[in-house]
């Protein structure tokens, strides 16, 4: 059945309602859409705009470029099918004699599919009991539209971007670091309370020398030298205490705080290495440089100096209060008057600067984004001549530091000045109330003076703990940022109940695997079984899934379905350090670490002698060229291998891999980076690194997997062939394509140099 479309598609809304639009003319009496999503692809994967609808009585599509709406009925018998590869999702609708329609979309649009497929599905399921299926009443999420589960509250995409703000009790989850320094911390409260208290003596002699001492000597009265030296002594003594035992006070609590921060900041990096590859998937290096390195540094000046300030006022007004009601009660509550309007204003800065901070932490991560690109990449930006771009890239990201920065000051700059504003005007009410009670009799000028001493510290202390809300709430922030690391759970977690890992011998089993990144499935339905010793080579085309099948062996991932076993062992069983050591692994790119050259090879084995450094180096055919550099194998390797070509990079990789004696070896693309006679030094290294080992090789030059018992040919995630190289080659299957492709690529480069070298048009 075909209905004529009337509706133009809307470009952007909910997409619900924008479904609703597109068919409301077309719908019949009491039917109402349940689930609706927009078809981004054509069969020949262009982009291009369709929809497929679900009703309760219907499947409605309409493709792009097609005017036509066609529909099936969701009844008995109609199967619609879910799956995605290589970043393009898939739904497909059969019945009983095959296939009826295939529609593509890029995997943006893949919850609304899920979504979709579990709505018809639902709405068979009521057409077949005769139940009719009423639209779910929240089917997608108010601000990004993903669709939502029956049981979601919450959505999650959403739950993924939305940055909660930081709240100020995040700081007391540091006492988890403080706990060990606890009578550190005790010995520096009490040191502040004696010097606290030694502090106040010097006011309270005013009222004395005031009233005993000037005032009598001022209207003609004898006063004994003794009196006046035993009051300037009491000034003395309290003095100099006080600073002793605030110096020690200091002194113990910045030592703590430092030690506090250190161990916060050790803790972040080691959970950091916990973590599997895909928490590093995604998120940026800069970020995490400021996360471990800077917000560390700012609780550690934080607790140093600003808390121990902070309860160095708390504890001085606590006292400075007790001393003024002790003198006089009205006196004291005169002075709290400006206290209910300092409060309040703190309440409300308080939620501006917490969520402010933290956007200011986040655009900072973005400059040392632009930092972590650029510094490691700077040989393709001066080969692309790129410098101006990389420099605007920073100017704009400063830029949006600089306005984020200004929001902030903006506020903050209103809020500190009322707050001395208000302190002044109850200074001024004090004065007033003062002298008023002096005339009357009711105070001497001498409690006066000590009382507007008190006072003038009450205010200063009450300035000070106002001023600390601003770094309180980036302390706040900086500690979020951090526990937002130490509160995330490894997706590759340890075993509960781990089994030793024994001598391994190197038999692999990779029980029906798969594996799903995100929403992307990219491995399915893998069966592999590897003989100890095996070599075994893995081809295909890019994106069928070779690299993340020795990803799932080295446990980088873990897999989403089935099981992949070593000796007979579930992988996940085994500690993850303990397994890893039995696995050497040399990659396409070789990462090597600024050090010497005997550092890097003895990267994974650093108890290794300088004799069984050289031994690998041999073997892996790096000792002659590694002898020619200045300093032998004591030369420093720059950042990255900078100052080593890549066949030199590749072969101190072997050279690493072949030191720690692994029992498994993962050969990821070793060669492919290199020219040809390079290639045939590597490949002199890993005849020597494959020999006993279970070796597992990827390789998209095909030449370079000859020495391979066995090849596996994946495609689309899954295995399509597996068997030796010649009997691939007599079935003319997948390998046989790739094979006979790789040729004419090779014919093809061939032809080109040689009329490049002979100056002719090919």
């Amino acid at each position: 059945m075909t209905i004529e479309a009337s509706v133009v598609p809307p470009r952007v809304g909910d997409i619900a309602a924008a479904a609703h639009r597109q068919v409301e003319q077309q719908l019949r009496v009491n039917e109402q859409v349940v689930a609706a999503m927009q078809v981004d692809l054509d069969a020949q994967l262009h982009f291009r705009s369709g929809w497929l609808v679900v009703t309760n009585q219907r499947l409605l599509s309409r493709v792009g470029g097609v005017a036509n709406w066609t529909d099936w009925p969701c009844a008995a018998g109609f199967l619609l099918e879910h799956s995605d590869h290589a970043g393009v999702g898939q739904l497909a609708l059969q019945d009983s004699s095959g296939l009826l329609h295939t529609w593509r979309f890029t995997l943006a649009q893949n919850l609304h599919a899920i979504a979709l497929v579990q709505q018809f599905q639902a709405v068979q399921d009521g057409v077949a009991r005769g139940v009719p299926i009423a639209p779910p009443q929240r089917t997608v999420c108010p601000s990004c539209k993903a669709p939502l589960g029956p049981d979601e509250t919450e959505c999650p995409v959403c739950t993924q971007v939305v940055h909660t703000p930081p709240s100020t009790w995040t700081l007391f989850r540091l006492w988890r670091f403080a706990r060990p320094y606890r009578g550190q911390l005790l010995l520096g409260f009490v040191l502040m309370l004696l010097g606290t208290a030694a502090s106040q003596v010097p006011p309270y002699l005013t009222i004395p020398l005031v009233d005993k001492v000037l005032i009598p000597y001022q209207n003609g009265q004898h006063v004994e030298l003794t009196t006046v030296l035993g009051y300037l002594s009491g000034l003395l003594v309290a003095g100099v205490l006080a600073w002793v035992l605030s110096w020690a006070k200091t002194y113990i609590l910045a030592l703590v705080s430092e030690r506090i921060a250190a161990d916060l900041r050790t803790t972040a990096y080691e959970h950091l290495l916990r973590l599997s590859l895909e928490y590093f998937g995604g998120k940026r290096t800069g970020d995490l440089l400021s996360r471990v390195g800077s917000e560390s540094d700012r609780i550690a000046v934080y607790l140093s100096l600003h808390l121990t300030d902070f309860a160095s006022d708390v504890v001085m007004i606590a006292m400075t209060s007790v001393i003024l009601f002790s003198m006089n009660p009205y006196l004291a509550l005169i002075t709290l008057v400006p206290l209910p309007f300092i409060a309040w204003m703190i309440h409300f800065v308080r939620y501006r600067l917490r969520t402010g901070f933290e956007k200011i932490d986040r655009v900072w991560g973005e400059v040392t984004n632009v930092l972590a690109d650029t510094i490691p990449g700077i040989r393709v930006v001066k080969a692309f001549a790129q410098e101006q771009r990389e420099a605007k890239r920073f100017r704009e990201a400063n830029a949006h530091n600089l306005v984020v920065n200004d929001r902030i000051n903006k506020i903050w700059s209103l809020f500190s000045p009322s707050v001395s504003l208000l302190t002044e005007i109850g200074l001024l009410v004090v004065w007033g109330f003062g002298i008023w009670q002096v005339a009357k009799g009711e105070i001497t000028v001498g409690m006066l003076l000590a009382a507007l001493a008190y006072i003038g510290r009450f205010y200063g202390r009450l300035d000070s703990m106002s001023r600390i809300v601003s770094v309180t709430q980036k302390s706040a922030s900086a500690a979020k940022r951090i526990f937002d690391i130490l509160d995330h759970v490894s997706s590759v977690p340890e075993p509960k109940n781990p089994v030793p890992v024994p001598q391994l011998q190197g038999r692999i089993e990779v029980r029906d695997v798969g594996f799903r990144y995100g929403n992307r499935e990219v491995n399915r339905g893998i069966s592999l079984n590897i003989a100890p010793g095996e070599m075994v080579g893995l081809v295909g085309h890019s994106g069928s899934g070779k690299s993340t099948l020795v990803n799932l062996i080295c446990r980088f991932y873990d897999v989403s379905e089935g099981a992949i076993l070593v000796d007979g062992v579930d992988i996940r069983s085994f500690p993850i350090a303990d397994y890893r050591r039995n696995i050497g692994l040399v990659l396409q790119e070789p990462f090597l670490f600024f050090g010497t050259v005997a550092e890097n090879i003895a990267y994974g084995k650093p108890q290794a002698t300088r004799e069984e450094v050289i031994a690998a180096a041999r073997a892996a055919h790096a000792h002659e060229f590694i002898l020619r550099l200045p300093l032998g194998y004591d030369s420093m390797v720059g950042e990255r291998g900078q100052g080593l070509s890549g066949g030199e990079r590749q072969r101190i990789s072997i050279a690493r891999a072949l030191l720690i004696d692994p029992r498994i070896l993962i050969l990821d693309e070793a060669t492919s980076s290199v020219d040809s006679e390079t290639e045939k030094e590597i490949q002199k290294a890993l005849e020597n690194l494959v020999q006993g080992r279970t070796t597992i090789a990827i390789a998209h030059r095909l030449s370079t997997l000859a020495r391979a018992d066995r090849l596996v040919v994946l495609d689309r995630g899954r295995v399509v062939e597996e068997g030796p190289h010649d009997v691939l080659m007599a079935q003319q299957g997948a390998y046989f394509n790739l094979v006979q492709a790789q040729a004419r690529n090779m014919d093809a480069e061939a032809a080109s140099a040689l009329h490049v070298e002979r100056g002719t048009d090919p």
